[in-house]
């Protein structure tokens, strides 16, 4: 229900593998499922599932103006390090504003048909951003089925390099696990994490994922991206050794950004194995908010609402702001933390989690017994 917008084709793939029937199923469901289910109902009766059209458009007309600001940046300047500069500085932003726009149509959020906003998903993760649709799906919609939780959630298993979360680190600490020094992990984050993701890694794993399942139409996409990035920047620069260090400082920048904004949400929150919770706690446990604000909306593009974005995926990003309030009194009537945070402290507490989970490693390798 959370992840499709199409049931019907979801039905078509479940009805093989059905086996029976639970017997008193809606009779035993637990009361916050139920509330949940409600407000569910009451979003999609209220038209928050409904797309604004201009919204998304804007989106992506201003993707497109910032990459036009950096080619005339060029062109009017010549290059010289002000104007290098300040063109790497425009791509940053136009390709992370790129990969906002491109999470929308991935969660099939903005055309009422699942095909259009597949389509429209892999011209604007691959021709615009140069990665494979299919791959961010893959990674992505297992991180919202179980976020935070060991072994299922790609973002956090990465515990041969950081050791995230109150618990794991523990259990490596006890067990000798890891080759690591953790308790020093909250200042290499800062050579193995940001610089390394989207220069060296993101490519990496697309180019590994798609060769291996022979994804040739992702890949002649992401080539596209590539191609079309050549053409319009290579004859501004004398070699193309240059135009390679512009298109990774663009990388570099950006990594840094997307970093920030994801991570600040998940991160300084419970991580641990796989506790079978009911969707609404598992979310509220794994999950937090930057305060709204227009530039943080922006900055952000509106994914400082990720509470109400893991709660309803298939949401439009506009829709956050009026689902807020009713998840805010959920939360209130069953107790739940509903952790909100300003901007600048959700993205300092990055770097304070893994100290503090380092730390945690460091005193469990060393107590005896």
């Amino acid at each position: 229900t959370a992840m499709h917008n199409d049931k019907l084709i979801v039905e078509k793939y479940m009805k093989p593998l059905l086996c029976g029937f639970v017997e008193d199923y809606e009779e035993n469901i637990p009361p916050i499922v139920r509330d949940f289910r409600k407000l569910r109902q009451f979003a999609e009766d209220s038209g928050w599932f409904r797309a604004d059209p201009f919204f998304f458009f804007k989106y992506l007309a201003q993707c497109y103006l910032l990459e036009l600001s950096a080619l005339l940046t060029l062109w009017f300047c010549g290059v010289n390090p002000v104007s290098f500069l300040l063109a790497a500085a425009l791509m940053c932003v136009s390709q992370a504003q790129v990969g906002w726009a491109q999470h929308d149509y991935g969660h099939l959020c903005v055309f009422n048909s699942r095909r259009l906003n597949h389509v429209a998903h892999e011209f604007i993760v691959g021709h615009l951003k140069g990665a494979s649709s299919h791959w961010w799906n893959f990674r992505h919609f297992l991180h919202h089925s179980k976020p935070n939780v060991a072994g299922t959630d790609p973002d956090i298993s990465l515990p041969y390099i950081f050791l995230l979360g109150d618990k794991l680190p523990v259990e490596w600490g006890r067990k000798r696990r890891g080759f690591m020094p953790y308790n020093w992990q909250h200042g290499y984050f800062w050579l193995l994490g940001p610089p390394m993701l989207l220069p060296v890694y993101f490519h990496y794993e697309n180019l590994y994922f798609v060769l291996k399942r022979r994804d040739w139409r992702d890949l002649i996409w992401s080539l596209s991206f590539f191609v079309k990035f050549l053409y319009l920047f290579n004859h501004f620069f004398s070699s193309w050794w240059i135009t390679f260090g512009f298109y990774m400082l663009i990388r570099y920048l950006e990594s840094h950004w997307f970093v920030a904004c994801t991570q600040m949400s998940h991160l300084p929150m419970d991580i641990d194995h796989d506790q079978r919770r009911d969707w609404f706690t598992q979310q509220l446990r794994s999950t937090l908010n930057a305060e709204p604000g227009w530039f943080n909306d922006w900055f952000t593009g509106h994914l400082n609402y990720q509470i109400e974005h893991h709660l309803f995926p298939t949401m439009p990003r506009h829709s956050f702001s009026l689902a807020q309030p009713y998840v805010k009194s959920l939360c209130s009537k069953y107790s739940l933390a509903y952790t909100e945070k300003p901007l600048a402290t959700a993205m300092r507490d990055i770097i304070r989690s893994l100290q503090r989970s380092g730390s945690l490693w460091f005193e469990a390798y060393h107590t005896p017994g």
